[in-house]
């Protein structure tokens, strides 16, 4: 039957739950309005025929904004706090140091100074390097702040948190700056005196998670998850609200055909993504890891028409997303490479098979997340629809009795991050959790 996809063609669901939860005041992980959105969440998956729908509350590291500058010259700088940067001030000789290479930091002397670096990697290095990579490398040789300049156009500072699993506030300030803002600063105050200032509001706080199911109720089980939490700045439509819609439209879609659901679905929506993947965490700490099939996040979906899945060197993975794609004549990027930056991380690396599902813009990194423009009017209801159809085919298909993926074993994850060279930026910021 193929009614559903007409359905899901037409379906207003998903559309009108992100509508709901970019229009709340503030998304940030342990805030009301990040509760607000999980509850509407919970509440639509009801809606959606989803069963055992239900909060699941843990604590975190609460942090909430307040002003920053950069104080150069006689001149004051616009910025933005990155979250869970400490709450004081740090003065120093701005640094310069461009993209902010590993072999960049090596080859300046930065202590007691300011280091500015921009968000992205040139296009000859081999692999993306996280901002919170780029934060502790000048926190390891001694900066005093650290500044993280866009690398894309438009007065737009870039948002982000450092922190670690261990030390959740980091150990120097840091703040965003725009493009414009740092080619100013490294045009006008490189070599010079300049002072990074931030306040916040520091203490506990508490985050939730979200959790429903479909189908048979199997001892396995099929992840379907994203997040719901999104930086305090802007409406969050695309990091992560469109996730969050893509959990709906494909419940919705997946009530037409639970009767061809030979494996139980679980719907997971995390909170605070953002601030170091701590629900998923939390949810991965306390799960029965091997009876979990597949994963399939939506974390970056709806930007472009073009899905991109990150596969983790699970070739049936690949197989089975390009098979369903084929099936609907819809274009898609297979990557069997790891990518550890989203909530399917705290399973994959352990050996949970599992994909990272977000849109091939042709973009080099985010785009207009992490920013105050990413705002709705970026997100397109289509390709919501279109990629409801196809991730919804490829659940059912993930759930099917005759489909296997195996797992792998942490080793062998781990050996794959060493060879991509991701090992070591990893464990520079502690996420590094194999033993040595």
């Amino acid at each position: 039957m193929t009614d559903w996809i007409g359905e899901t063609f037409t379906s207003t669901a998903g559309w009108d739950h992100l509508e709901a939860i970019v229009d709340l005041e503030d998304r940030m992980a342990g805030t009301e309005g990040e509760r607000r959105g999980a509850e509407l969440t919970c509440e639509t998956l009801a809606e959606a025929g989803a069963r055992n729908v239900r909060l699941e509350e843990f604590p975190i590291q609460g942090w909430v904004r307040g002003a920053s500058e950069i104080r150069a010259g006689e001149t004051v700088q616009d910025c933005i706090a990155l979250p869970r940067s400490p709450s004081e001030a740090a003065t120093g000789e701005l640094v310069d140091l461009g993209y902010g290479l590993p072999e960049d930091f090596e080859a300046a002397d930065i202590e007691g100074k300011v280091v500015m670096v921009r968000s992205d990697v040139p296009e000859y290095f081999d692999r993306y390097i996280h901002r919170r990579e780029k934060y502790y490398y000048a926190v390891a040789n001694g900066a005093s702040a650290f500044v993280y300049r866009n690398h894309v156009e438009g007065c737009l500072p870039p948002t982000g948190s450092v922190g670690t699993p261990e030390e959740p506030i980091g150990d120097i300030p840091a703040v965003g700056a725009s493009s414009e803002v740092g080619a100013r600063l490294a045009r006008r105050f490189d070599g010079r005196e300049v002072t990074v200032d931030v306040e916040a509001e520091i203490g506990d706080a508490t985050s939730q998670n979200v959790h429903a199911e479909m189908g048979p109720d199997t001892e396995d089980a099929v992840l379907v998850t994203g997040h719901i939490d999104a930086h305090d700045i802007a409406e969050g439509a695309s990091d992560n609200g469109a996730g969050t819609a893509m959990v709906i439209e494909i419940a919705n879609a997946l009530a037409e055909r639970e009767d061809e659901l030979d494996t139980r679905v679980a719907f997971v929506v995390y909170g605070a993504e953002e601030v170091g993947l701590v629900g998923s965490e939390h949810h991965a700490a306390n799960a029965d890891r091997e009876s979990i099939r597949a994963i399939v996040n939506s974390d970056g979906v709806v930007r472009g028409r073009t899905l991109e899945f990150y596969t983790h060197g699970f070739p049936e993975l690949d197989v089975a997303a390009e098979r369903v794609a084929d099936r609907f004549d819809h274009p898609v990027k297979t990557v069997p490479r790891m990518g550890p930056h989203s909530d399917h991380w705290p399973f994959v690396q352990w050996g949970v098979p599992g994909y990272h599902v977000m849109s091939d813009t042709g973009e080099l990194g985010r785009g207009w997340g992490h920013t105050f423009a990413d705002t709705l009017d970026k997100v397109d209801v289509r390709n919501l629809r279109e990629q409801a159809v196809v991730l919804t085919e490829l659940v059912v298909d993930l759930a099917r009795e005759g489909t296997t993926v195996e797992h792998r074993t942490p080793g062998d994850i781990a050996a794959a991050l060493e060879d991509e060279d991701q090992a070591a930026g990893m464990k520079v910021i502690g996420d590094w959790p194999y033993d040595e």
